[in-house]
């Protein structure tokens, strides 16, 4: 496709979208964004249409009817949608208790795990050079050394996890 033939079908294009798109209830940038991207996507496969410009009016009428039927079909919010950030109190307590429980749990792992996990649960948020400093140990070992104590923290979890789950 030559740059000639997209400069000569984009007034066209900018017509018919214009004169479809109220009666869609679209933009008409929208239509032809669609109708570029289908005809993108003909090329690909079969080629350059033998009549650009009827296909162009055709895709474009074709457009407008998908965008039509979509809109009988798909119904607006009435209102915003019902997670809007804020947290309940009920939220609040749940997290604190798993806050809480979480923290018990990393001061039961074995060696170095708690202190590691604890810098890295830190509201501060070190970064692992800090860490580093702070423990004492190399950065390049934090990495491994983390895996190791979540696999740990794993292992400690997975009783108290799987009692709380329903059963039945």
């Amino acid at each position: 496709m030559t740059h000639d033939l997209l400069v000569a079908l984009r007034p066209l294009l900018a017509a018919e979208a214009s004169a479809e798109a109220h009666a869609s209830g679209t933009e008409p940038g929208d239509l032809e964004q669609a109708v570029w991207l289908r005809l993108l996507e003909l090329l690909e496969t079969e080629g350059l249409p033998h009549d650009p410009q009827s296909w162009l009016r055709g895709a474009v009428r074709g457009e407008a009817s998908r965008v039509r039927r979509t809109h009988g079909v798909e119904r607006p919010y009435d209102l915003e949608p019902a997670d809007d950030g804020e947290r309940g109190p009920e939220h609040l307590a749940l997290a604190s208790v798993h806050r809480r429980a979480l923290r018990a749990a990393v001061r039961r792992l074995p060696g170095r795990c708690p202190r590691l996990l604890e810098a890295l649960l830190s509201p501060r948020d070190l970064t692992y050079r800090e860490i580093a400093v702070e423990l004492g140990i190399p950065q390049g070992g934090i990495g491994p050394e983390r895996s190791r104590c979540l696999g740990c923290l794993r292992r400690l979890l997975a009783p108290e996890v799987a009692a709380r789950r329903a059963r039945g």
